[in-house]
């Protein structure tokens, strides 16, 4: 596409707009990766369970592995006796040892390996139970005397008893291909004996923040500055997604710093630049990344904030987004554009989780442009209603602490009134 000055330049609709970026982004490779350095990353395989989980009966809980039918009836005033039989703890499973046969208690013969008639096996949480015992009595309602224990009350069969596969049966599916890897997850491979397991690989996501007036946190301020808030909020954004930051670069409103610049980003999967994409006499970005063989694929988009919105592609596959440099431009449509993405590259669903809701609040805004509204949502009687945070100009960085959603305004739309429908954009995290 040819370098167009903003009045000629045609506004693309947001919807088609994103349809456009997916269609030109690959999806990744994958990569084996132990599960101790997984965390993060999205599966690229489906993972099985070659063994029952628990891989044996086991107890709930401290007490006596019994037969439920030997303290039928039992309680405080008459309790059942038992003869202690041995031992199970967790890490050694039980072992019956013959004792003397304990007045008042039935006997039994231990020879078949099953836990004999009137006989109890002492148990920690996690041992396994023995052959024979259905139920697990809790050390509370017992009393040890003499090498026997006096049951005060009876239990159900199947009592405190975790049951071999009562989490996972062998061959059972434990995770899908495509889920993100939480702490959870990396548990459920160990329990699914997996010590590798192959992950969507990373993308590498090149960083490019153009501006003079930019300064650190750290700086002294001076007139006309700006502190850089994109070199922190974009980062984290791409991090968030999954991706793994490989260069952070800055330029000056200069042509060979930000053909430099940009240089050095575009040699990641992903280029993300901030500021620099619009038609003024300092936005150097359009025609850097010409020089530097990038294809525009469109560049405005009718959406506030964020119009400026640059796409474009390499020829070895690389994708390329240039985004407004005021701090929630740059936030609102690195979430609406690259990070779908991201997740995509990584064999994920792009989209983010939409709620309908009703709006808290009379909006007025221009007709030509969707709008994504920054919002909280509070419930009321079973429903979302999405209150802006606060003022939703694209300077005002603060709009963005609190926000739960997007609230998405079409491009046809005037004015919404309070209590009429509209779709939110959870953003990431939000009613997790």
């Amino acid at each position: 596409m040819s370098q167009l000055t903003e009045s000629a330049a045609p506004l693309v609709e947001l919807g088609e707009a994103r349809r456009m970026v997916l269609e030109r982004t690959p999806v990744l490779g994958s990569v084996g990766v132990p599960i101790g350095e997984a965390l993060g990353m999205v599966l690229a395989e489906e993972v099985v369970a070659p063994e029952p989980v628990p891989a044996e009966d086991n107890s709930a809980m401290d007490g006596y592995a019994v037969r439920a039918a030997d303290i039928a009836g039992a309680s405080a005033e008459r309790p059942a006796v038992l003869r202690v039989a041995g031992e199970s703890r967790a890490g050694a499973p039980h072992r019956f040892h013959p004792l003397p046969r304990y007045r008042g208690a039935k006997g039994g013969n231990d020879a078949d390996g099953r836990l004999p008639v009137g006989s109890a096996i002492a148990i920690s949480t996690g041992a396994v139970a023995p052959a024979g015992a259905d139920a697990v009595v809790p050390v509370e309602m017992t009393a040890r005397r003499n090498g026997a224990v006096e049951v005060l009350g009876e239990v159900p069969i199947g009592a405190n008893v975790r049951r071999a596969g009562e989490d996972i049966r062998p061959g059972e599916r434990v995770l899908a291909p495509g889920r993100r890897i939480g702490p959870a997850e990396l548990g459920a491979l160990a329990l699914a004996a997996r010590a590798k397991v192959e992950c969507a690989r990373r993308p590498r996501v090149g960083i490019a923040i153009t501006g003079d007036e930019l300064i650190r946190p750290h700086e002294p301020m001076r007139p006309g500055a700006v502190r850089d808030a994109n070199s922190f909020t974009v980062p984290a954004l791409a991090a968030q997604a999954g991706a793994e930051v490989a260069s952070l670069e800055h330029a000056p409103d200069s042509p060979g710093a930000t053909r430099d610049a940009l240089a050095k980003a575009l040699e990641a999967d992903v280029t993300v630049i901030c500021g620099g994409v619009s038609v003024g006499r300092h936005d150097l970005v359009r025609s850097a990344l010409a020089e530097l063989g990038v294809e525009e694929v469109f560049w405005r988009v009718a959406v506030r904030p964020g119009k400026p919105v640059f796409f474009g592609v390499l020829a070895g596959g690389g994708i390329v987004f240039g985004l407004p440099g005021n701090p929630v431009s740059a936030m609102v449509t690195f979430l609406l554009f690259a990070r779908p993405a991201l997740l995509w590259m990584q064999g994920q669903d792009p989209w983010p989780r939409t709620v309908e809701a009703v709006f808290g609040c009379g909006y007025a805004k221009k007709r030509g442009r969707a709008e994504a509204v920054r919002c909280r949502l509070d419930e009321d009687r079973g429903r979302w209603i999405a209150v802006p945070t606060k003022e939703q100009g694209s300077h005002v960085l603060t709009s963005m602490l609190g926000a739960e959603g997007l609230a998405i305004l079409p491009a046809d739309l005037t004015e919404i009134r309070a209590g009429e429908p509209v779709a939110v954009e959870l953003l990431p995290g939000a009613l997790a």
